[in-house]
């Protein structure tokens, strides 16, 4: 009996010693092993706060808005440095700001004034690393140091006509490099007597032979290249005094050599009969607007979607800044429109930001817009004094 006592013992005592190494083999298993914590780079809104639209906007739910920079006078024309520095004229000032993010908070964390004088500074663009600058009465090519955010002057390109109305010049190149300044009519309606006035102009990058590219375009505002066509696309705004609804304003493709019938026509090819009662011009040959927009709207900028931070199915649209009208019994326009763009041919069109005006009061006007290679849409307000960068939540 004792000698099987102590077999039982055993017995006990290695079943025991297999359960406790299968305990401790569980816990093992089950132990987390300790990891050093790492130290990331904090998110643009951890680094500086962001700081809110100071107007109480109305945009997609899953779009947010806030301010890049803000006491800018009367911030118009955009565009950014191939170093990613953004660019901002100021006609009221004339002069050019440059606004640096350079670890792209989404705030302009310096501002420096970069050009001062000339004769009303408005139209930007940058090519080939140079700056080219419009004013009322000629363009202007600049070199640009990245580095510390200056500008030189290079040449003087070309003179354009001294205007006192429609004074805003803009600039455009296309992909190959041809450069497009839209220079708006020296009034209302009337007949021109400089060739220049109420046109597009059109260069090579040295100001050579600037010549008509197209004509007929009351104020042909600004120009956007189509990304996917290579055509130059703009917005005109039509004539005053003839009331609320008429004429409308226009999306326009601009087709070289081509007439669009201001002073005489606007629209569809509608004979201005108010300017022109002995019906001296004829309308049946003039080029085609591709959209019309509400009479006093007053479009601005428009870009052309190329942003991973909008919808796949939105990509090549156009978004168009409507200024807002100043001549109209009941206020319209100030806001930026989505347009729904199929080839050729806008096929709807609906809003993208709104709030600018409210109660009939304008708390902004939208001109510009512009994005950074990140996908960032910037849109300068020139009642605001203020850019704003629209990001995806």
């Amino acid at each position: 009996m004792r000698t099987i006592g102590i077999v039982l013992l055993f017995i006990i005592i290695g079943i025991g010693s297999i359960v406790l190494l299968k305990h401790e083999d569980t816990i093992q298993k089950t132990i987390v092993p300790f990891v050093p914590s790492v130290t990331t780079q904090p998110s643009h809104s951890q680094l500086l706060p962001q700081t809110p639209a100071r107007i109480n906007f109305t945009l997609p739910s899953r779009i947010q808005i806030h301010e890049f920079a803000k006491d800018l006078g009367s911030p118009r024309v955009l565009a950014f440095s191939q170093g990613g520095t953004l660019l901002v004229s100021d006609p009221s000032n004339n002069q050019v700001t440059a606004l640096s993010d350079p670890d792209h908070q989404g705030i302009a964390t310096s501002k420096k004034v970069v050009l001062q004088g000339g004769n009303h500074i408005h139209g930007l663009a940058f090519y080939n690393g140079k700056i080219y600058v419009a004013e009322v009465d000629k363009i202007v090519r600049y070199n640009w140091d990245e580095k510390n955010l200056e500008m030189t002057i290079d040449k003087s390109l070309f003179s354009l006509p001294q205007n006192n109305d429609h004074t805003n010049r803009t600039i455009t190149f296309d992909q190959n490099g041809t450069m497009y300044v839209s220079v708006g009519s020296t009034c209302n309606v009337c007949i021109e007597s400089n060739p220049f006035s109420a046109t597009v102009i059109v260069s090579n990058a040295n100001g050579d032979t600037p010549h008509i590219f197209v004509s007929g375009v009351r104020n042909e505002a600004f120009t956007a290249v189509n990304p996917v066509t290579n055509e130059l696309w703009g917005t005109d705004m039509g004539r005053d005094n003839l009331g609320d609804t008429l004429p409308p304003d226009t999306i326009t493709i601009l087709k070289n050599g081509e007439n669009y019938g201001w002073p005489y026509c606007y629209g569809n090819r509608i004979h201005d009969t108010n300017f022109d009662p002995s019906n001296k011009g004829s309308c049946t040959k003039t080029a085609l607007p591709l959209y019309e927009i509400s009479a006093h709207s007053a479009p601005l900028g428009l870009v052309f979607i190329k942003s991973s931070q909008f919808p796949f199915d939105w990509q090549n649209d156009l978004l168009v800044a409507y200024h807002g009208s100043w001549n109209r019994s009941s206020p319209i326009g100030y806001k930026v429109v989505h347009m729904k763009v199929n080839g050729n041919h806008i096929t709807s069109v609906e809003d993208f930001i709104t709030g600018f005006l409210q109660s009939g009061n304008a708390l902004g006007r939208p001109v510009d817009l512009v994005f950074d290679t990140q996908g960032n849409l910037y849109i300068s307000d020139d009642k605001a004094g203020t850019i704003y960068i629209v990001q995806k939540k």
